[in-house]
């Protein structure tokens, strides 16, 4: 995997931009049921090879997981938590099936895709209030979205959008859905993490980098958890998808351009 653009020790700029990304991340799967949580993945596919921008992200999202854990325990809804889980077996088993059969250019493709359908489904109204007051999904749809959050978990770190619709449906109320997605991608990100290391996606370079970073998730979890209950989603997801879009775009463009 090709990490020699992407030299955070002697570029001081896309340091603390990556750090930015990072407890960002945190910060949302802290508190914002992981939205925004393959935001850094997507800046960094940018610059370096996807998947080796996807190895590197995942160590610290495991530890962002870790660190969200204890805050919402069995605060999870216990019933769509095993119907996402089920779903995302098969979903992470098409991912490694579809990383052996595409190339990098594929990959920049559909995690920007992935970005702008985020961003789509989120700020049209129609499709929000579809989603929020039609009847509760079944769990033949949960496992159906389930796999899909394991699909796109795997190849970008962005299971959030898919989960989020079944989860939606269910009308939790704010901690019930952060504390659901916590256990639920907790569980996603171990089942990733060994096809990721029999694939070689992991190297000394990348975890290296990982722990280098780590602090700066656990202070996004940190503060994801506080700001939980106490600031407006609304702030907060204006700049995500902000972010989200331009990531998106770019991404396409540069999938595009390099095909």
């Amino acid at each position: 995997m090709n990490l020699v653009s992407f030299d955070p020790l002697s570029d001081p700029i896309l340091f603390a931009v990556f750090a930015f990304g990072v407890t960002f991340s945190g910060i949302s799967k802290g508190g914002f049921g992981s939205a925004a949580a393959f935001v850094p993945a997507a800046l960094l596919a940018s610059f370096i090879e996807p998947m080796a921008a996807m190895s590197l992200m995942l160590p610290l999202l495991m530890v962002m997981d870790i660190g969200s854990l204890k805050p919402y325990w069995r605060r999870w809804m216990a019933i769509e938590t095993r119907v996402l889980c089920l779903g995302a077996v098969p979903g992470v088993i098409l991912g490694v099936l579809l990383f052996q059969m595409t190339n990098a250019n594929n990959l920049l493709f559909v995690i920007g895709a992935i970005c702008l359908a985020f961003v789509l489904w989120q700020t049209l109204p129609q499709l929000k209030k579809h989603a929020l007051h039609r009847s509760a999904l079944s769990k033949h749809w949960g496992m159906g979205l389930g796999a899909l959050a394991g699909f796109t978990s795997f190849v970008s770190h962005a299971g959030g959008p898919a989960a989020a619709v079944y989860l939606l449906s269910q009308r939790p109320n704010k901690t019930e859905y952060q504390a659901t997605t916590v256990i639920v991608f907790w569980i996603i990100n171990i089942a990733k993490a060994v096809p990721y290391a029999f694939l070689g996606l992991f190297s000394l370079e990348t975890l290296s980098l990982s722990l280098l970073f780590a602090p700066f998730a656990l202070i996004g979890v940190y503060l994801g958890v506080k700001w939980h209950f106490l600031i407006s989603e609304r702030v907060f997801f204006a700049l995500t998808y902000g972010l989200l879009l331009c990531t998106g775009l770019r991404l396409i463009s540069v999938s595009i351009s390099g095909s």
